[in-house]
């Protein structure tokens, strides 16, 4: 017997008490993508601290399935001025976790918290003249320009959500974690049930007040709950995940392991399904503070040795449909994709020119230390992959590998790599966080405020705050192509392709939210 087959065999008997506690038609029981390393969505840009935010915290807008913004803590909201003042007003029967009232004061703090450390937010804030609390339902932006993406700013939903927190939280310093998850969102965080590595737990916040109309979809619509708790176990080799799921042991997997997905779909009780159509984008993320990829002719040399196949591949399978290659900066199939530059990306890649031109650039073999994190498993796979085409490019690498919690630590320094720092990481990011320059974190050029990285490529912020005042759709587009020829030139990263994976449940489940994890609407039975 191989060890996968043993994995999945001895998982139908996992008998921990995480697994056995609690067990019912009202409790689901989920295995994340990855361990919940972070509580705080604003501190980092991790996809299962903004599936944890989604639950306990709730956001002013939401967003529905087309990318429109629709209120959601908001009754609505009026302009004047000609768009320089913006009264939003909350809705009735907002509370915190703690009983407390929601209020705008809070709503207000907590958007000045979020908008020092996310792209859209530092964009909307420089917009604003002043934001303040009318009174305690009024929150009132008065603009220095006009800013007609104000709704979609406060409901977007890539990471770094603009969550709501009481005033005394989101005062605490954007680069500090916030560790007490006091929010208003439909489930209740179980702190003292929370066991770092392994397991999280949410209650069905009794107090939560749906908002009437509409129809649950990503965000938008009212977040109705028919469970009375969520269980988050962190699985993080993928046999014994999908062992676990086919025994009934867990309800759902966030992402199946790919070689996994053809086993799954022959389980009569699980549904395999797509959940999530904007795919994953790849970007191999190089850090500009540090040599040598402070160079950008060293950047730009790398560009012949990326095949982005050689990336989706592994990860995906063969099968062209579950990838797409080659692509840019912005997701395919979005308003805001396009060609610009792409030629770069295509054609016969040839390692000894890249050699010549890393030489011609300036590199002298400087330690190149690449960050590679074990989970969730395609991440892993990724790092692997970027690993062998840096070392075939000629470079001196030094690859560190480790879980998912040590990789989001030690990406947040800035020391060289004598002193713990690093070179590069491979990640990947949701299509719908790479969609428009709005929303697109990892393009940004804006130095210290970046993120991971910190570029400073002001050509390309330029062009940036252009494409926020183009007046129109063409206007908008015209502009994405110069910015993805800028970013060709200037690299705050790697492109390397998009892939598109799937998610997998019990057939026990019910009218599941399409998009990204969320627990408001589903049914469990008996």
């Amino acid at each position: 017997m191989n060890r996968r087959d043993f994995l999945r065999v001895s998982a139908a008997g996992l008998t921990a008490p995480s697994l056995a506690q609690a067990q019912g038609s009202r409790v689901l029981k989920f295995i994340p993508q990855n361990d919940l390393s972070v509580l705080d969505p604003i501190f980092a840009a991790v996809y299962a601290t903004r599936t944890h935010a989604l639950m306990v915290f709730d956001t002013l807008y939401g967003q529905d399935g087309s990318f429109r913004a629709s209120p959601q803590m908001v009754e609505g909201h009026v302009t004047e001025d000609d768009g320089l003042t913006w009264r939003l007003t909350l809705r009735d029967g907002l509370k915190w976790h703690d009983g407390e009232p929601v209020l705008a004061r809070d709503c207000v703090a907590s958007i000045q918290r979020w908008g020092k450390r996310d792209p859209f937010g530092q964009s909307l804030m420089a917009a604003t003249d002043e934001l303040v609390a009318g009174d305690d339902k009024t929150i009132r932006f008065r603009l220095k320009r006009r800013f007609p993406l104000l709704p979609d700013a406060l409901g977007k939903l890539p990471t770094l959500l603009p969550v709501m927190m009481p005033e005394r939280l989101a005062r605490t310093d954007a680069f500090t974690q916030v560790t007490e998850m006091v929010g208003s969102g439909p489930f209740r965080s179980l702190a003292d049930e929370r066991v770092s590595g392994a397991r999280a737990a949410y209650a069905r916040n009794a107090d939560y007040v749906p908002r009437s109309g509409g129809r649950p979809e990503w965000t938008a619509g009212p977040k109705v709950v028919h469970l009375d708790r969520v269980e988050w176990t962190t699985i993080t080799d993928p046999a014994t995940a999908a062992a676990a799921l086919q025994s009934g042991e867990q309800d759902w997997w966030e992402y199946v392991a790919n070689d996994l997905v053809p086993v799954l779909r022959r389980a009569r009780n699980v549904k395999v399904a797509m959940q999530e159509s904007t795919g994953i984008l790849n970007a191999l993320r190089m850090n500009h503070l540090q040599p040598p990829f402070n160079n950008p002719a060293i950047r730009r040399a790398l560009l012949g040795a990326m095949n982005q196949e050689d990336f989706v591949i592994p990860v995906a399978g063969s099968d062209p449909a579950m990838w797409h290659v080659p692509t840019g900066f912005f997701t395919p199939d979005t308003p805001m994709a396009n060609d610009a530059g792409l030629e770069v990306l295509t054609g016969p890649r040839d390692y000894d020119k890249v050699k010549r031109d890393l030489a011609a650039a300036g590199y002298k073999g400087e330690r190149v230390v690449l960050l590679l994190a074990t989970d969730p498993a395609f991440v892993g796979t990724l790092g692997e992959v970027a690993a062998d085409m840096l070392r075939r490019a000629g470079m001196n690498v030094d690859a560190q590998v480790m879980d998912w919690g040590s990789f989001i630590s030690r990406r947040a320094s800035k020391e060289p790599v004598e002193r713990g720092g690093w070179s590069a990481a491979m990640t990947a990011l949701s299509g719908l966080d790479m969609a428009t320059p709005a929303v697109q974190s990892v393009i940004r050029g804006n130095g210290a405020a970046a993120l991971f990285g910190w570029p400073d490529l002001p050509k390309l912020e330029a062009l940036r705050d252009e494409w926020f005042m183009a007046p129109d759709l063409a206007s908008q587009q015209r502009l994405a192509r110069q910015i993805q020829q800028q970013a060709f030139e200037d690299l705050p990263y790697i492109p390397a392709g998009q892939f598109f994976q799937a998610t997998a449940y019990s057939t026990r489940l019910k009218d599941i939210v399409p998009g990204y994890s969320v627990f408001w609407n589903v049914k469990k039975d008996a």
